[in-house]
């Protein structure tokens, strides 16, 4: 049996934010278990963290990735909810973007993440067409490591996009990062992320594209320290400091929903 959770994150109310899976394992099972696992939860990552060797790993319905934020926010508030993690004590878990520190602060967490650059890449019409984007409202279009990043003239178009799911996931991606200025003082920038190609049309909340975000807006904008809505149908509120050494401060509240026992 595994001690399973679902944590709604980057959020302090129930129902909004990104849903994440937990379970906390006292050793690593097998990856063919995690990835049904994983489906069996449908929601847009899952986490499994080993409590032997702090080992953390993600996986979306469809497959194991690199690197999730909300997940990574989810687990750390699970650990500290069963009182395995003491407020303000840092911890590291070990995953396949090396040693991430996270710690439990008052009301919300903090991890210390990898700082992803953004490259400018050609325009793909074809992908613009999709997404229900016109070509003339593309302010930048780059690459943040695998995923295409697009800057868009203003919030509005940000807001109003409908892609056809069907044709993007026709042609080859990782996933779609629009993002734009705010026009509400309380936020930076605002962006969406779409990833069908592992089996999320929207992620409502993405920890990881705003590594790429931040390098990108605080260039822009000249700030160290941003506010962000991800303005997907859930939303949710992300808090970035961007630090020396290439590395990145996301900071977010979490809420947890759903508190369990797995049989297998």
């Amino acid at each position: 049996m595994i001690d399973i959770f679902q944590v709604d994150s980057f959020t302090d109310k129930p129902f909004t934010g990104n849903p994440a899976g937990v379970c906390i394992l006292e050793n690593e099972i097998d990856e063919i278990t995690m990835q049904n696992i994983a489906m069996e939860m449908a929601v847009s990552e899952t986490a499994f963290c080993s409590l032997n060797t702090m080992g953390l790993r993600w996986f979306s319905p469809k497959v194991e990735v690199s690197l999730c934020g909300h997940a990574t926010l989810a687990t750390t508030a699970v650990l500290y909810y069963k009182k395995l993690i003491k407020e303000n004590q840092t911890i590291q878990f070990n995953t396949l973007s090396g040693s991430l520190s996270v710690k439990a602060v008052h009301d919300c967490i903090q991890m210390d993440f990898p700082l992803i650059g953004v490259e400018p890449a050609a325009k793909n019409k074809i992908r613009f067409q999709h997404l229900g984007i016109d070509e003339k409202d593309v302010v930048f279009a780059g690459k943040a490591g695998e995923k295409d990043f697009l800057h868009l003239k203003n919030d509005r178009l940000i807001r109003e996009i409908s892609p056809d799911f069907e044709r993007l996931v026709s042609i080859p991606g990782r996933s779609v990062i629009v993002t734009s200025e705010s026009s509400l003082p309380e936020f930076d920038f605002i962006s969406r992320n779409f990833a069908p190609w592992i089996g999320v049309n929207e992620d409502p909340v993405t920890g990881s594209t705003h590594c790429a975000l931040a390098c990108y807006w605080s260039g822009i904008l000249e700030k160290s320290s941003l506010t962000a809505f991800q303005a997907s149908e859930r939303g949710g509120v992300v808090n970035m400091k961007v630090m020396k050494n290439n590395r990145i401060q996301l900071s977010g509240k979490a809420t947890i929903t759903i508190e369990g026992v797995l049989k297998i």
